[in-house]
């Protein structure tokens, strides 16, 4: 079964834009995600109630809100894209250099 789940996960990651975004930061939805760590782990934590070791990432700031200066930045720059995977009511991502 987790296997099947990852596989899922894996398959709903997607692209999104800033501005597609933008409603979700708006409703404190947004959880960035550390490059180093996969986005696919940690749905999966996540999905599958692994608190402790979502709690061990967001003690390391691992995965955490955006922060007002990324918000600013990326406001700036409204080109940017991201790996989104949506973990209700969450939507998880990591900037794609």
């Amino acid at each position: 079964m987790p296997d099947d789940l990852k596989t899922t996960l894996t398959d709903s990651i997607d692209e999104a834009s800033w501005e597609w975004l933008l409603p979700h930061v708006k409703r404190d939805a947004v959880l960035m995600v550390s490059d180093d760590l996969d986005l696919v782990e940690v749905g999966y934590a996540i999905a599958s109630d692994q608190v402790q070791l979502v709690q061990t990432w967001i003690e390391s700031q691992l995965i955490h809100k955006p922060f007002a200066e990324q918000i600013s930045n990326w406001n700036g720059q409204p080109q940017i894209r991201f790996q989104a995977l949506i973990i209700q009511p969450f939507v998880l991502v990591q900037p794609i250099p």
